[in-house]
């Protein structure tokens, strides 16, 4: 299993201060100990901020009612909620604070007005909040930044989670899929954890396709995966190294025919090219990722034409 990425989640309980912001930046960089098992734990990877467009986010009639309450920053609940809104710049500010902590920075944006702060900067990753799965346009919007994205599955079901995910996968494959329990606190009860082995049974990662030559390979897991369902050979080679890498491929004329099979056993596919002319390379062929297929996406012309000869036939 491979580590856990932990995020320190400071959201707005900075009160709209910097100072208390940079605060909880120092608790999230300390290691923890936990009493309970008498473990020091690792420090946290990541610390994550919320930004907020209070013109998209209330109406009028919401900026102007009274919230004149012991705990309220405004006589308004417009004030309050402004009051507690860091600006670009002072986000900016505490994302170089938490680099000097060695964290990564992780933004929640609930509006693409957002999207102003990377003017200053460029957050490690991007969060969107599980109110916001459903809003198609903010994740295109968010996605297209082409900064990894998490988004929180929340009170969604299948049709919302596959919505979401088609729209972003449109523009890459950096994505993580959070399990989210609308309930603050959880009980125990509805934690409902097994949610996650649903999650990554459903929502497998890419298998990526290597061009080598006249072949596309797969390597590690990959391979195995590919072996498995297109039913190639699987290969070790080690190249000088003390242990062999598992290895399958096919000719890359096969394209269709196989990567079709992939990506009807529920798996996306993302295309490593070769960018670079190989007599022209100096050392190793320099490759990237080209496309990302997901489940549903015709292959080809070629195979869209046939399948829909397929289809009108049996109408």
């Amino acid at each position: 299993m491979g580590k856990t990425y932990v995020i320190g989640e400071i959201g707005q309980n900075h009160n709209g201060s910097v100072d208390i912001a940079k605060l909880l930046v120092d608790v999230v960089s300390r290691p923890i100990h936990d009493k309970l098992f008498n473990n020091t734990l690792p420090t946290m990877d990541a610390v994550k901020l919320t930004k907020r467009d209070l013109n998209q986010e209330l109406s009028q009639s919401q900026m102007d009612k009274p919230y004149n309450t012991p705990n309220s920053f405004g006589k308004t609940y417009g004030e309050h909620r402004e009051y507690l809104e860091l600006s670009d710049e002072e986000h900016f500010e505490v994302y170089k604070y938490a680099k000097e902590k060695g964290l990564d920075f992780v933004e929640t944006l609930c509006a693409a007005g957002c999207l102003s702060m990377f003017r200053y900067f460029t957050p490690d990753k991007l969060k969107v909040a599980s109110r916001d799965l459903t809003n198609l346009p903010l994740l295109a919007a968010l996605a297209e930044t082409k900064v990894p994205l998490i988004i929180s599955t929340g009170m969604a079901g299948k049709k919302e989670l596959d919505d979401a995910i088609d729209v972003i996968t449109k523009y890459h494959n950096e994505l993580s899929v959070l399990h989210c329990v609308s309930e603050y606190p959880t009980k125990y009860e509805n934690v409902n954890l097994r949610t996650i082995t649903y999650l990554k049974n459903n929502y497998p990662e890419s298998i990526v396709l290597f061009r080598m030559g006249d072949f596309y390979e797969t390597f590690e897991e990959d391979a195995q995966i590919t072996s498995e369902i297109l039913g190639i050979t699987l290969t070790k080679r080690a190249n000088g190294a003390a242990s062999s890498v598992p290895l399958a491929g096919f000719p890359y004329h096969a394209y269709n025919q196989y990567v079709h099979k992939l990506l009807e056993a529920g798996y996306k596919v993302a295309l490593c090219e070769q960018v670079e002319n190989p007599k022209e390379a100096k050392g190793i062929v320099k490759r990237s990722v080209v496309e990302v297929l997901t489940p549903g996406t015709a292959i080809s012309t070629k195979y869209l034409n046939i399948r829909l000869l397929v289809e009108s036939r049996l109408l």
